[in-house]
């Protein structure tokens, strides 16, 4: 016999997951939310371990068995697909197989729950040594807990995702001669109501912010901001003292403008400071995010290995020997060096953990990879990232590309930024 404990859980994927939430936090928002509570269950239930021996399982509905495994596989649970039609139904088929296969005593926990203690679960486990069914009510009228001795069929005409759920199921075991014990209620997060209550830090905040530094820009910042329009992301242009009307045309598109001093990464640094989004994307103003931007990095960053992301390198200038010149950047980015015009992204807790962009005149994106690349795992993500080919034009395309590898080839040798400048004048 072995005491057994379910966690019961959706993969986050923006758009399907605390779709009530959705309008509130964004699509992405919302999924991040259910991935931070899904977490957290999992910290929670590794602590009740520690104290009382019971193994530990995840049923999840949504995602591959390796997606499940690279988010959460660090707690190192046994996965399985949720099996089955209707939640109902998808419970009694769990909890039959975790009898059949370790035993029991079985306990059944859900992810959406804020306020979870390692308590309620040693609760449960103990209270079914003179109980036959142990409930944690939640406080929208079901329960975030169920635990049973024994395999019972409790889960019939359950009317699920009502008010009604915990009243049922107490008239089931009634007709059932089932004696149970009702825990401390806990509090389901599924509406902004109940989020503002419990988790009030994460209430209101977008998912991502997008930060643009610009210097004369106007021709191309408004395209930029369009390219970012979504319900999950701030805009913010760090505007370096433009002489033209870059941030009359940033504010005209709904963008946050903060002036500052010239300095690409010290604009881009001054905005993450400003920023209240959990992710950091950093946009070139003459570069286009892709379709779908949001739920790409969103997948991405599921990896809790991957540090900084980027997408793929393409130029809007449509030729032979500009396809070789990308097909080229995209391979160096997938070895681990991407530059900055592909829209890196990163979490904001792991950009100040590595001390933000070095302040340099040039090439502070390679020096961030360079530093992110000994703390975690880069990502090149194979939608493109698209960058107006305007230096190419101007200058050349064999120049600005020989200009480009050597700046880079300096920098990762160790030569001093500022012995470089002559080379390159970005947004020349």
């Amino acid at each position: 016999m072995s005491p057994t404990l379910i966690l019961f859980g959706r993969y986050p994927v923006p758009g399907r997951v605390k779709t009530r939430l959705s309008g509130y936090l964004g699509p992405a928002g919302a999924a991040d939310l259910q991935r931070f509570l899904t977490e957290r269950t999992m910290l929670v239930a590794a602590e009740a371990s520690r104290r009382l021996d019971f193994k530990i399982e995840i049923h999840g509905s949504g995602g591959t068995c390796g997606q499940w495994r690279r988010w959460l596989g660090r707690f190192e649970p046994t996965f399985r697909q949720q099996a089955a039609v209707g939640f109902g139904n998808r419970l009694q088929v769990a909890i039959r197989d975790a009898f059949r296969q370790n035993g029991g005593p079985v306990v059944v926990v859900g992810t959406d729950v804020a306020d979870l203690k390692p308590e309620h679960i040693i609760a449960a486990f103990r209270g079914l040594e003179s109980r036959s069914v142990v409930i944690g009510p939640s406080t929208d009228g079901g329960y975030f807990l169920l635990g049973l001795r024994q395999p019972q069929d409790i889960f019939t005409n359950i009317d699920w995702s009502t008010d009604g759920v915990l009243n049922q199921t107490l008239d089931r075991l009634k007709k059932l001669g089932l004696s149970h014990i009702l825990l401390e209620p806990a509090t389901d997060v599924d509406t902004p109501e109940t989020l503002v209550k419990v988790l009030p830090a994460l209430a209101g905040r977008p998912y991502l912010s997008v930060v643009i530094p610009t210097l004369n820009e106007e021709a191309t910042v408004a395209g930029a901001i369009a390219s970012v329009d979504c319900k999950d992301a701030e805009t913010i242009v760090a505007d370096g003292r433009s002489r033209d009307r870059t941030a009359i045309f940033a504010m005209a598109r709904g963008a946050r403008v903060l002036a500052c001093r010239k300095g690409r990464a010290f604009q881009m640094n001054r905005a993450a400071a400003a920023a209240r989004g959990k992710v950091l994307l950093f946009l070139h103003a003459d570069t286009r995010l892709p379709a779908g931007f949001v739920e790409d990095i969103f997948e991405a960053l599921m990896d809790p290995d991957v540090i900084l992301g980027a997408f793929a390198f393409k130029t809007d200038l449509e030729s032979r020997a500009m396809g070789l010149i990308e097909k080229v950047a995209n391979l160096r980015s997938r070895l681990g060096l991407p530059y900055g015009d592909q829209a890196f992204f990163m979490r904001r807790a792991d950009f100040f953990r590595l001390g933000r962009f070095p302040e340099v005149s040039l090439a502070e994106d390679l020096l961030l990879v360079r530093k992110a690349c000994k703390h975690g795992r880069l990502v090149h993500l194979p939608s493109p990232a698209v960058t107006s080919a305007r230096r190419w034009q101007k200058i050349g395309l064999l120049p600005v590309t020989l200009i480009n590898y050597l700046v880079a080839g300096a920098c990762l040798a160790g030569v001093d930024p500022q012995h470089l400048v002559r080379f390159y004048r970005p947004g020349s």
